[in-house]
């Protein structure tokens, strides 16, 4: 069992998981940089100095923070937005390499030795 395991940790597509999970939270923290630290900001200075996070709702002796839910919807949709645009980029990329014309292929082999023999026999 302790080989198996080996193996499949070994497989290159769990090493690129690994990879894509290191830098998604990476990216993440990014993210919520960009929200917490500008674009929060500038949402609330159009909207009269509104802080998200600081939004709640009480309920008896329950608070509800619906400012920090608001703020992992604006993560969400910066994250979602990027992927998109990045997702977008590599299929773009794909298809111009599709796209693009293939070298004319030279005569075969075949194709040469007949040349070859009407010429000799010129």
């Amino acid at each position: 069992m302790l080989s198996e395991f080996k193996d499949f940790i070994a497989k290159g597509n769990v090493m690129d998981m690994a990879v894509g999970i290191i830098i998604g939270a990476a990216f993440t923290a990014i993210v919520g940089s960009l929200v917490a630290d500008m674009i929060n900001p500038l949402i609330g200075l159009f909207m009269g100095g509104v802080d998200f996070g600081g939004l709640s709702a009480s309920v008896g002796e329950a608070t509800f923070t619906y400012g920090n839910f608001i703020m992992a919807i604006i993560n969400f949709l910066v994250i979602a937005f990027v992927v998109f645009m990045l997702v977008r980029s590599l299929n773009k990329m794909k298809k111009e390499e599709e796209a693009a014309p293939e070298e004319p292929a030279g005569p075969t082999q075949e194709e040469l030795l007949a040349q070859i023999l009407v010429e000799l026999k010129k």
